[in-house]
């Protein structure tokens, strides 16, 4: 059976991809960036899609961390932003994190009930991709978040990039959207994405801290990971294969 992938963008994609599908969620400016940092710092991560969801979680926790925006505020009650940045400089690694963002975790949120759902970002682009190679699966859906109703440049590249690892063995485009976002970011860097109207939000509001985070760390963790049971958690590392899937370089 013929493998394919394709890439398509905006939360309320998730859905047709529930059924016979791996999906990858992407935010890379900022969501699935926060919640790969959480997990990869031991912390526990619950992304949720609403004010209501985060409190009526944040309920059943042990002293929660709650964190993120919704149009870019930050809500009442919450403790931090969306901030991947400030979430690494916390020493309170033990309070569970629960995330709520405008995009990044409503997509998250949407995606539930697909075969396995795997966050990325740009700190794990290659190490998702060699697992998704190692699991040998059929169908592979690349979502990227977006922002008030566009697929972001940043979210493209991340997707684009882990399509690049798939097709050196062997998968096929599945439509045409997909070939062409392929063409357009396939050999591209991270700084590509720094006209995106993300990195001008980050830059009028104050926040380059987090634009640094994001381009200072390229394929930095060797981890892989998925959503289950609506947590964040690092899966076993899949063997490196004998392909060149080197890390992506920033300028």
């Amino acid at each position: 059976m013929q493998k394919k992938f394709l890439i398509d963008g905006l939360p309320e994609s998730a859905a047709s991809y529930r059924q016979g599908c791996v999906v990858v969620a992407v935010d890379v400016i900022r969501a699935t960036t926060m919640a790969i940092t959480a997990a990869a710092l031991g912390r526990a991560c619950y992304p949720v899609d609403s004010l209501d969801a985060s409190f009526r979680l944040a309920q059943v926790l042990e002293g929660p961390l709650l964190a993120g925006e919704i149009d870019g505020d930050v809500p009442p009650g919450f403790d931090m932003n969306n901030s991947p940045a400030e979430l690494s400089e916390r020493s309170d690694i033990s309070r569970p994190l629960v995330l709520l963002s405008s995009s990044g975790t409503r997509l998250i949120v949407n995606a539930r009930g697909c075969d396995v759902l795997y966050l990325a970002c740009f700190r794990n682009i290659s190490s998702t991709a060699r697992h998704l190679i190692s699991k040998n699966y059929v169908r592979i859906a690349l979502l990227g978040a977006g922002s008030r109703g566009e697929f972001r440049e940043e979210d493209q590249i991340c997707c684009a990039l882990i399509g690049a690892q798939l097709v050196q063995v062997g998968y096929v485009p599945e439509n045409e959207t997909t070939i062409t976002i392929m063409n357009r970011w396939a050999n591209a860097k991270a700084s590509d994405c720094l006209h995106s109207r993300s990195v001008d939000y980050l830059r009028r509001t104050g926040q380059l801290a987090d634009l640094r985070f994001i381009l200072e760390r390229i394929d930095d963790l060797a981890e892989t990971f998925i959503v289950q049971n609506g947590e964040v958690v690092k899966v076993k590392l899949a063997p490196r294969l004998n392909l060149e899937l080197g890390p992506m370089a920033a300028d």
